[in-house]
């Protein structure tokens, strides 16, 4: 047992996920990295272990009936935890918030903008004050009342609706109605209420028309349906429902996405008529601060809407932005302050081109991140633990000066900093090292190190040191040869390019070659290559004359949202794997086909867990558990299912292999052999067959989706589009992509990624240069060239660090940074 003045965390016998008992000491109020490859177990440590034990203490002091209102993760498997603060997690969150989620609504700086102007605003006159609910379109005191404070309307039309008019209601010319029965009952009441619904369609009279698609009314009719003469026909009283009111209600209120997504397919989108797009009702927008609504300081960059607070608060003796009580000069001047304290940090990790009216699912996992850590930076918070999952994802080299510089002020205002992290300036930052390994998944979930980050160079078996003391070489038998640029075998050029910041910008992107994308945050990088590059290739591949004749694009969403979604079943795999057991003997036998083997629908799977493997316990004062299903004991399948079996395995246990392990088992079944050798090629040997999609984080999401691209290689042209495929990467696991990703260049492919990572950069053949700045100062091809041509580049902020990237390559032990 420890004393309470133990300066450290002390971690005995961790055993989460991969963690093979895990004692570890690490140092409090301090900045302490956990670092390791992709799968070792740093997360399972850092958030598993150490973040969720500290929840579990700081809910064991809430009382039980609200501690049933907050979601809680459980008791780690740890045998004990001394010297642990409270701790404040910030994640990096896959699952997008909802549209009315905005920078404003994230960092709680809508709060104080509305106070603003409900405090000190200047009013029409004789208009009464409004409370600063009446500032927010996401109350209804504040929501425009035509568009709910959406700022855009849904609507349709009779050419959306009804797209070939020549067809009769029977043959199915509104095509916005449901299929099946109920598109059918619709039809029969129609009939039934005297409409012809055998004529085509535009020689219906144009009253009958608009009613049968617009008409809010419901009228009630029996029909007498007519269906085959061998079934009993009874007559029942059918509703009537017009396509308008079917798709409006069906895309506000299906939980079906799918429902929702055919839906939108018959509406069109605008900005509200009543609002214009502001999302207000028109007493809020006309109350203004220095000159302007509500909504355009909202629509301003953070850093312009600065400016106008500075110049606002210099005015304020004089009456401007005042408010119609005369009251409204100290108001303003406190309420300015405050709004400023809370934008620099904001700006400080390099936000400053988001507006408080960009909504949240825009914005990336990094970005939502920071946005996050800014706002803690201003709670003033001490003595809590921090732990911070890649807070330098999606951030330039430019930019992580000012990341480590926040970290810096949250550990000095007292509090313990934990940070998972890949990024060599944050790892070499560190005042601890906690390094996780030596691999991935069951051959990880060790302690390689613990203590300072200069120590790690004699370290053996430390993926992390070969990197961060590149003096000492390579150590790993890579090749590091001098790769010569390429020469393109083609170009496809975008010209006056206007979307987002993007204004008036051309481009070019060379064929046949690597191509990487660099600039700031909020520069315009996924915009130019995610939405305008990767479209005009997709309207020119029908082009007979166009070179690429596929177009690939590989992002790091989820591959699933379910459990019952996972590695086997997105790769394709599981139907080799339910194909050779429906093969086996006592299949045949049985008369079985590949259903039987399936955990997602009745007939093979375990019914008392429905084919999840576990079922939720219920605890009415604790959170619910999670326990192996009584019934198949997390197999999934039913014992008579688990009888039949291939090569000595019956199907739960195949599920239950690693990649690297199924390989070696599959060995002799090519189509097997095929996909399993493409996920350990881009490493990912560690992960198990059977792997729910909610276990993987995004770079993994990312890698399985380009090894299921690699398995199906086709010969023709193909530009695979990737947006930061290194993120959540450990430089080892990012030698092991750039390895696949030159080798499909090698087969005659073109390769294009956004990417904030040198080394990947330095290793190109063109690199594409947008900035200067992010936002408004951004959406400007700054360079365009050769690595060594855009590291030469004035005005770039990116050639500082790629010149430093290149010369790092030519230094290491062997020659260049062996990039290809």
């Amino acid at each position: 047992m420890h004393d309470s003045h133990d300066p450290y965390v002390r971690v005995r016998g961790a055993r989460e996920h991969n963690l093979r008992g895990v004692d570890v000491d690490i140092p409090r109020d301090a900045l302490t990295v956990f670092t390791g490859v992709s799968g070792s177990g740093k997360s399972s440590l850092a958030f598993g272990t150490l973040y969720a034990e500290a929840q579990r203490r700081y809910f064991e002091s809430v009382a039980p009936y609200a501690r049933r209102l907050i979601h809680q993760v459980g008791a780690p498997k740890v045998d004990s935890i001394t010297g642990l603060p409270p701790a404040v997690s910030l994640e990096q969150r896959r699952s997008s918030p909802g549209s009315r989620s905005s920078v404003g609504t994230v960092t709680l700086l809508s709060n104080s903008l509305r106070m603003l102007f409900s405090r000190a605003g200047t009013y029409p006159p004789g208009a009464g004050r409004l409370d600063s609910d009446s500032f927010s379109p996401n109350t209804a005191a504040g929501a425009c009342p035509s568009c709910q404070g959406l700022g855009r309307i849904h609507h349709t039309s009779e050419e959306l609706l009804v797209p070939d008019p020549e067809l009769s209601i029977r043959q199915g010319a509104i095509a916005a109605w449901p299929g099946a029965w109920q598109g059918k009952n619709l039809r029969d009441v129609l009939d039934a209420l005297g409409h012809d619904v055998d004529a085509p369609w535009r020689e219906l009279p144009a009253e009958e028309r608009e009613w049968i698609l617009f008409t809010e009314e419901q009228p009630v009719v029996t029909v007498h349906p007519v269906r085959d003469a061998d079934r009993i026909q009874r007559p029942y009283q059918g509703t009537y429902m017009s396509a308008h009111r079917y798709v409006m209600r069906t895309f506000a209120d299906s939980k079906s996405a799918t429902l929702r997504a055919r839906a939108e397919k018959f509406l069109t989108d605008a900005p509200c008529p009543v609002c214009e797009g502001r999302r207000l009702r028109p007493e809020a927008l006309a109350v203004t601060f220095a000159g302007r609504s509500i909504a355009e300081l909202a629509a301003l960059p953070l850093t312009a809407l600065d400016a106008v607070l500075a110049g606002a608060g210099k005015g304020t003796s004089t009456g401007e932005g005042g408010g119609a009580g005369g009251d409204g000069g100290e108001a303003a001047r406190v309420l300015g302050e405050d709004l400023r304290s809370r934008i620099a940090p904001v700006t400080e990790l390099g936000l400053g081109y988001l507006s408080l009216d960009r909504t949240a699912p825009s914005l990336s996992a990094g970005e939502l991140q920071r946005l996050r850590l800014a706002t803690q930076l201003r709670s003033g918070l001490f003595g809590v633990v921090y732990v911070l999952d890649e807070p330098s994802a999606g951030l330039h080299p430019a930019d992580t000066e000012a990341l480590l510089g926040v970290l810096d002020r949250l550990k000095a205002a007292g509090n313990t900093v934990f940070v998972v992290e890949h990024h060599l300036d944050v790892v070499r930052h560190a005042d601890w090292l906690v390094e996780v390994g030596p691999l991935a998944g069951e051959h990880g979930g060790r302690v390689l190190h613990s203590g300072p980050p200069g120590e790690l160079a004699g370290v053996a078996g430390s993926a992390t040191a070969r990197h961060l003391f590149p003096e000492r070489g390579p150590g790993d038998g890579a090749s590091r040869e001098v790769r010569p640029v390429r020469t393109p075998t083609g170009t496809v050029r975008l010209s006056r390019v206007d979307r987002h910041n993007l204004r008036d910008v051309s481009a070019q992107f060379p064929l046949g070659v690597f191509t990487a994308v660099t600039g700031v945050s909020g520069s315009g990088k996924s915009t130019l290559v995610g939405q305008v590059l990767a479209r005009e290739v997709a309207e020119r591949l029908a082009d007979p004359g166009f070179p690429v004749r596929r177009l690939v694009e590989v992002d790091q969403k989820p591959i699933g949202r379910t459990p019952r979604s996972n590695l086997a079943t997105y790769t394709g795999l599981f139907d080799v794997v339910r194909r050779l057991f429906t093969a086996a003997p006592e299949s045949k036998a049985r008369g079985w086909k590949a259903g039987r083997f399936s955990f997602n629908v009745p007939g093979g799977r375990c019914e008392t867990c429905q084919g999840e493997g576990f079922v939720s316990v219920e605890l009415l004062f604790l959170p619910s558990t999670y326990a192996p299903c009584p019934a198949c004991a997390g197999a999934r399948y039913n014992p008579e299912t688990l009888e039949v079996r291939y090569g000595g395995l019956d199907i739960a246990e195949v599920l239950g292999l690693t990649v690297e392990s199924a390989a070696a088992f599959f060995s002799e079944v090519p189509a097997a052999a095929r996909t399993l050798r493409a996920l350990e090629e881009i490493g990912l040997g560690y992960l198990r067959l059977g792997q729910p999609a909610t276990e993987l984080s995004g770079g993994e999401a990312q890698r399985i989706k380009l090894a299921t691209e690699l398995q199906r290689l086709r010969r023709d042209h193909t530009l695979y589009v990737l947006d930061e495929p290194t993120t959540g990467l450990h430089p080892a696991d990012v030698r092991v992509l750039l390895r696949q990703l030159h080798g499909l260049v090698d087969a005659g492919h073109s390769v294009v990624v956004v990417e904030h990572d040198m080394s990947v950069v330095a290793g190109a053949d063109w690199v594409v240069d947008l900035g200067p700045g992010g936002g408004a100062d951004g959406g400007r091809v700054v360079a365009a060239g050769t690595p060594a041509e855009v590291a030469g580049a004035r005005g770039s902020r990116t050639a500082p660090h790629l010149a430093r990237a290149l010369a790092a390559a030519a230094a290491w032990p062997g020659g260049q940074a062996g990039l290809a």
